[in-house]
């Protein structure tokens, strides 16, 4: 009988305790909300640094992000795409989404401006002072974002257009899938030149500003932000979608260059 009694408490003492009190089975803590970001290539740093921030203070959230060209994100999420909030580098993309009905309806608004630049990596040799100077013989290839689905593609061609020089650019353009890719092609030295905004000039150190496109060159670069309505954590998303817009956030966008539409 006394071995029976020891092996029936081994054998229940993982589930209940043997003896001494019978512990309960600790219930596992939940599962931080997941507030899936789609956000244009340009933001990719700023919105980083926001995550870490915004998470340290609200552990219940986890921010996932995919980033990639407001062209491309407004399709993924008309396609059915699982986003909670878009950030876009231009108006376009976020109309497209309103027309359609894809956002929750009172939450979008614009958050940032940016500046549309010229760039030639550090060591370039050629003669490039201003956007008309990519027209030169020296110049062979000029990268620029693809204008259908690149917001920096569209304002690089109403600047290029503006100043009678598109023709002649797009013999010579490569085209990028995003803003990310362009300055990527100047930065290794594969185009001579290209067309970014300030932000992305700003996070490299391996090229150099060159001119900056007047601002009566092309449409104004403004970044809305909204709701995706198809979120299943809309709270959770509005309430980070308001954090953008707090002191602590304009801090953040201000250090990578961006201006804060008050």
């Amino acid at each position: 009988m006394k071995k029976f009694f020891v092996g029936l408490c081994a054998a229940t003492l993982l589930m209940t305790g043997c003896g001494g009190g019978g512990g309960e089975v600790e219930k596992k803590s939940a599962e931080p909300v997941e507030l899936h970001v789609s956000a244009a290539a340009s933001l990719t740093d700023a919105m980083k640094e926001l995550a870490t921030i915004y998470e340290k203070d609200n552990p219940d959230v986890k921010l996932v992000f995919n980033f990639g060209s407001s062209g491309a994100l407004e399709q993924a999420i008309e396609n059915g795409g699982k986003t909670d909030l878009f950030f876009s580098a231009a108006q376009k993309q976020m109309n497209l989404l309103e027309e359609k009905g894809e956002l929750v309806e009172g939450t979008r608004k614009d958050l940032l401006r940016n500046e549309v630049v010229l760039i030639v990596p550090n060591d370039s040799a050629k003669e490039i002072k201003t956007f008309e100077d990519i027209t030169g013989a020296d110049v062979v290839h000029v990268a620029l974002g693809e204008p259908k689905g690149v917001p920096v593609g569209q304002y690089s061609e109403e600047i290029l257009t503006k100043l009678g020089i598109l023709d002649a650019v797009k013999a010579k353009a490569v085209y990028g899938s995003d803003v990310r890719q362009v300055l990527s092609w100047v930065e290794t030295g594969e185009a001579d030149c290209g067309i970014v905004y300030a932000t992305d000039a700003a996070v490299s150190d391996k090229v150099k500003v060159i001119a900056v496109a007047s601002a009566d060159t092309h449409k104004p670069v403004i970044y809305p932000a909204a709701v995706v309505k198809s979120s299943q954590n809309v709270d959770a998303a509005k309430k980070f979608l308001d954090f953008t817009s707090s002191a602590d956030a304009k801090k953040v966008f201000e250090k990578y260059g961006f201006a804060v539409v008050e």
